[in-house]
């Protein structure tokens, strides 16, 4: 069990209500009045919601929640904010649709699948920010779809933090631990990368689970993904020769992915 489940920890479960549109899934604890709007984000800056961006490929924002609640509501939560990320299309097939993907069930869309599993993984303690809601909005045979999770309190993502200083020995082996941990749950990480991990004071969290699953634990993907990793830390320590990535912080990360 990960080490970070707490016994007292309230569970957390997903719903599905019908829109116009299409459907939205929630998670009861965290979005019970999740609304179309949300997914929206001129309904966030419309407010002066809107607290910052994150620009990669596309615009991921983020926003706080307890600015937009009514005057005579307190919220659950003044302190949370929120990333809402809309999904694209990678690779040559973005050229032909930039965001439509072919509607086969409401369960299988990718904004669903992925808020359904990290309910699974944060009910069960693992280091993942908290899941809030997804949106799906169908047209004929297709559907475009947006996610909302919690974002991670003070956490910053490995290449940034690496850009700026060192991990200690520790530290590479902690995060081997970790990602050993998703691993033995059968955990795959469709684009396990170094911007996917997050880091706080004192522990990671591996974020964005689009395409991935709870699988039967196999040599073979496992390793697959941590080739990916490495790649990763490779690729960007070529586009920044100061990144403080070794080949020993690398086999630091290994040693504490074979602790028992």
């Amino acid at each position: 069990m990960p080490a970070n489940v707490q016994a007292d920890q309230p569970k957390i479960t997903m719903q599905i209500k019908q829109t116009s549109r299409g459907a939205i899934a929630y998670c009861v604890t965290a979005a019970q009045a999740s609304t179309t709007e949300w997914f929206d984000v001129s309904f966030w800056q419309e407010k002066s919601a809107v607290t910052g961006s994150s620009k990669g490929r596309y615009t991921t924002w983020f926003v706080k929640p307890a600015l937009q609640a009514p005057q005579n509501e307190e919220p659950a939560d003044k302190e949370s904010e929120w990333v809402l990320r809309h999904y694209y299309r990678g690779g040559l097939i973005e050229k032909l649709s930039k965001d439509k993907y072919l509607f086969t069930g409401l369960h299988k869309t990718r904004a669903v699948a992925e808020l359904a599993l990290l309910t699974q993984l944060f009910n069960e303690g693992f280091a993942v920010p908290r899941p809030i809601a997804a949106n799906v909005e169908r047209s004929g045979l297709y559907y475009r779809a947006d996610i909302i999770i919690e974002r991670v309190e003070g956490a910053q993502d490995l290449v940034a933090k690496l850009s700026k200083e060192v991990m200690t020995d520790d530290q590479w082996q902690q995060l081997g631990h970790c990602i050993s941990k998703f691993h033995q749950r059968g955990v795959y990480h469709a684009d396990l990368n170094a911007k996917n991990i997050l880091i706080t004071d004192d522990e990671f969290y591996l974020i964005d689970f689009d395409r991935g699953e709870v699988r039967a634990p196999n040599a073979k993907w496992q390793g697959a993904n941590l080739e990916r990793l490495l790649r990763s830390f490779n690729k960007e320590k070529g586009k920044l020769p100061s990144l403080a990535f070794t080949e020993s912080d690398w086999q630091s990360l290994m040693k504490g992915y074979s602790k028992p």
